[in-house]
């Protein structure tokens, strides 16, 4: 819905009924024949006038058009009956069209009203000069009017457009921070979950080993909120390296044996932050969902894979994980694919 500031008042229209002031001048000091009619003509104009313009501002299209067309008829009586200086009266009856009228239609009747005011003037004898005063005056006013009244509605829907846009955003957005906060807890209570477990075992049998397996814990938990803390403020990931190491420690004490196989390589801040995510969510499924006894993590080119002998994610599908990570590489211009052939296999491609 527009807001009636985003488009010029109805007022802005009112002003104009200045140009009536020549024919009430000639009524008022001039010989106009028939004053009388020609007083009552008048005033039904600039009645018309304000009912047209106030009806089109109010939505009442059809009324205001009902309104416009008895405008038209009673200029065009007052201009075949009375003075030849009452001709500024076509201006305001084509700038009332151009406020009425909407979209293509108003050109077609502005070039007929402009017509035929032409030929009118022809046949009263007006001169060349005066008749293209009158035709240009005419035509540009109702011109004018429609095309600023269009361009005010293009700007209200392009502010709409805008509005409707930052809202998307702002909820694309929150999606985002939501799954980056599901892929880094997730990650990392799947950790603590592990080293809890292994805190259990050696407890009856190796307090000193379960002690370090418990500061482990705190360690963990003490990174997960500086993590949280740094995503918070606009944190993206730790990068491969960092999650590389991470990984190898996970799932050694996961009971899971791991090969790396990725080559020393300088690549961009956004490459690196996105393959360390691919390979802190591929991690995760291994060790929350797969039941695997092995994982290999390969890094050739362009190309990550996590591949492990497991089962995969399971019925879950995809999860929230994956669908974060696929969105992460296509905002890239990368690709995301999975495989449940031979176990899980996790491919993760980047320009």
């Amino acid at each position: 819905m527009r807001s009636k500031h985003e488009k010029p008042g109805e007022s802005a229209f009112y002003p104009w009924l200045l140009l009536a002031y020549p024919p009430a001048h000639d009524l008022v000091e001039g010989p106009v024949p028939q004053t009388g009619p020609a007083t009552l003509c008048l005033a039904a104009f600039v009645v018309l006038y304000t009912l047209s313009v106030a009806l089109s501002f109010r939505d009442r299209h059809r009324a205001a058009a009902a309104s416009l067309a008895a405008l038209v008829a009673v200029t065009f009586l007052l201009l075949t009956r009375f003075a030849e200086g009452w001709f500024p009266l076509a201006t305001l009856m084509t700038i009332a069209c151009g406020a009425v009228i909407r979209g293509r239609a108003v050109y077609t009747v502005l070039t007929a009203l402009t017509a035929a005011l032409v030929l009118l003037m022809w046949r009263t004898g007006a001169g060349g000069e005066n008749i293209s005063m009158t035709v240009w005056g005419a035509a540009t006013g109702g011109l004018v009017v429609s095309v600023v009244l269009k361009l005010f509605s293009v700007i209200a829907e392009l502010r709409e457009t805008r509005e409707e846009l930052a809202r998307a955003a702002v909820a694309e957005e929150r999606l985002r921070f939501s799954r980056d906060l599901h892929d880094l807890l997730g990650h990392t209570l799947s950790v603590m979950v592990v080293k809890a477990e292994a805190v259990r075992r050696l407890a009856p049998r190796d307090a000193e080993a379960a002690a370090r397996q418990a500061a482990d814990i705190e360690t963990v938990g003490r990174r997960a909120l500086t993590e949280v803390r740094a995503t918070v403020t606009g944190y993206r990931g730790r990068g491969l390296a960092a999650e590389l190491a991470s990984a190898r420690t996970a799932l050694a004490e996961a009971g899971i044996a791991v090969t790396v196989s990725v080559p020393e390589s300088r690549m961009a801040p956004e490459a690196d932050a996105l393959l360390g995510w691919a390979v802190r969510e591929g991690v995760t499924n291994v060790i929350r969902h797969s039941g695997a006894r092995a994982c290999a993590i390969r890094l050739d080119g362009a190309i990550l894979e996590i591949h492990d002998d497991g089962r995969g994610p399971g019925g879950s599908g995809d999860g929230n994980g994956l669908r974060g990570l696929a969105e992460r590489a296509v905002a890239l211009g990368g690709t995301l694919e999975t495989s449940a052939a031979d176990g899980f296999l996790l491919r993760v491609t980047i320009p």
